[in-house]
């Protein structure tokens, strides 16, 4: 990738950092956009509000570009977590219960993308049934057998934290969509694949979208997202709504007025300006890289680091064939070493990468470079 690029990133000064997975670090301009806005409330407290709105309505819609749907489909939260967990209360708080409902998803999902299809479970007695791992990724075709005219909700991850298997969203909405007759939902955990690849939602089947900024936008932590198709806004109930969820939030005298009809009723509040700042800067970069010429030099680097390691010490856990392979390639030691030690072996070296499940994840950006690579490589313990 352009060298330019590179040097943007302060931490490559340091560090071999391959841990984009966990959490990319910052460009300089887009920490000097956050400092920015912060001085700009010191120096004029609220005069400028307006352009605090007009960046995070820009951030919404580069956003929206690289998903592929319009900006009034996406609504900004916390984060990934508080993004599903609104989903799954908010699916069921208007429906009749019907017996026999289930959620599809895999057994070895992120806890974000798990813990809030276990409360519906609990809380509800909807069934909750989960595919297994096979072969270092979700076994498809199992996650689709489970599917039929009861499945009320699939929710998978895009990318998974823990392998870096690449699920086929396409196949398995289509799956779902013919076993339910349309009426289920398609939900995925996208914090693992947005920002080292662009997606075009509707044409795949995705109903519902959710991530966050500091992994692979490289961006400050604090800027969840939520997409949801205009084509299923009446499923969902927002069931936390605040003074920005109405139509007219500066109308403070009119109580009655409606939510509004759009993903952008789950915004209650304002957030925090100075991220939407950061959040700016880092999509207007990416973007102008391009998501799509990220993902395809990510596929060659991660393709090299796997020809590296044949007949070395590691086994590459990750599938690499076509379709599945992904940003993250996971390794594991032949003899046994555990994953949390050769990580903190190779920190003190300051090559940052992280131990994921008993495996050594790998996940460069399109920052890191074939050196990079060369230095891990040879620093692997043996």
């Amino acid at each position: 990738m352009n060298p330019e690029i590179r040097k943007l990133f302060p931490a490559t000064e340091k560090y071999v950092y391959l841990n984009s997975a966990a959490v990319a670090p910052l460009p300089i301009t887009t920490v000097e956009a956050v400092l920015r806005q912060l001085k700009d409330v010191s120096s004029h407290g609220a005069e400028h509000y307006s352009d605090w709105i007009e960046t995070k309505q820009r951030a919404r819609a580069l956003l929206a570009q690289n998903l592929g749907v319009n900006p009034s489909e996406i609504a900004f939260m916390r984060n990934t977590s508080d993004a599903l967990a609104a989903v799954a209360a908010g699916f069921w708080a208007e429906r009749d219960r019907l017996a026999g409902e289930n959620i599809v998803s895999f057994l070895g999902e992120f806890p974000a993308n798990y813990y809030p299809w276990r409360s519906v479970r609990d809380r509800l007695g909807i069934e909750l049934r989960l595919c297994r791992e096979r072969g270092g990724g979700v076994d498809v075709d199992e996650l689709i057998s489970l599917i039929d005219d009861r499945t009320a909700i699939v929710a998978i991850s895009a990318i998974q934290f823990d392998s870096g298997f690449r699920s086929d969203l396409g196949r398995i909405s289509a799956e779902l969509k013919k076993r339910s007759g349309g009426r289920s939902l398609m939900v995925v955990d996208v914090i693992q694949a947005l920002g080292a690849t662009k997606f075009e939602m509707p044409s795949i089947g995705v109903d519902i979208v959710a991530g966050a900024s500091h992994k692979w936008l490289c961006a400050p932590e604090g800027c969840g997202f939520l997409y949801i198709s205009q084509d299923i806004r009446d499923s969902l109930t927002p069931l936390s709504p605040g003074w920005m969820s109405v139509i007219e939030p500066w109308n403070f005298s009119d109580r009655d007025q409606p939510l509004k009809s759009d993903a952008l009723a789950w915004e209650s509040g304002t957030g925090c300006s100075s991220l939407f700042y950061g959040l700016e800067e880092s999509l207007k970069l990416l973007t102008e890289v391009g998501m799509d010429k990220i993902a395809a030099y990510l596929e060659r680097l991660t393709d090299q680091l796997c020809e590296m390691l044949a007949g070395t010490d590691y086994e590459v856990i990750s599938s690499r064939r076509p379709g599945e392979k992904s940003q993250i390639v996971c390794l594991r030691h032949r003899g046994g070493r555990e994953a949390g030690a050769i990580a903190s072996e190779l920190a003190d070296k300051q090559i940052i990468v992280s131990a994921r499940n008993g495996r050594l994840r790998v996940a460069p950006h399109f920052f890191n470079n074939e050196s990079d690579l060369d230095r891990l490589v040879s620093a692997l313990p043996r």
